[in-house]
């Protein structure tokens, strides 16, 4: 006995052809969505990009700092001193690196944000559209 193979695929398009659907509007949705997303991974990838360059840039002056600090000292309570002057200025630097974080995240919130608007414009353009098509052609 040989075995046939079955071709999903010819079998879907068969049973979907059997029904008169035009295919116009979804091929139109998928094309869109994929414009949506493409657009809004772009805004996160940039996102991605900056941030891991402000961490990549922050771990190597704190990494220079401990270098830096790393010497042999003369006296025990020197050692206290210099991890004293370390923590300090990197509690200094903290407000000014976390703000460049924070200005990061709002310019990708501003994208986005700018993004959805637009979109929201472009379907809410279309529905009009289609509805006075529908309606001239009811009338």
């Amino acid at each position: 006995m040989t075995k046939q193979a079955f071709d999903f695929a010819k079998a879907t398009e068969d049973f979907m052809g059997a029904f008169k659907i035009d295919t116009k509007v979804f091929d139109e949705a998928v094309k869109n969505a994929a414009e949506f997303n493409t657009k809004l991974v772009k805004i996160a990838l940039t996102t991605a990009k900056k941030n891991a360059e402000l961490t990549t840039a922050w771990t190597t002056e704190t990494l220079k700092k401990v270098e830096a600090a790393n010497k042999v000292q003369k006296e025990a309570g020197d050692y206290v001193a210099v991890t004293a002057d370390l923590a300090k200025a990197q509690i200094e630097a903290l407000p000014e690196k976390l703000t460049a974080y924070v200005d990061v995240a709002k310019a990708a919130q501003q994208d986005a944000t700018e993004l959805f608007v637009a979109a929201g414009k472009e379907v809410q353009a279309e529905v009009v559209a289609k509805t006075k098509e529908a309606t001239k052609k009811a009338a």
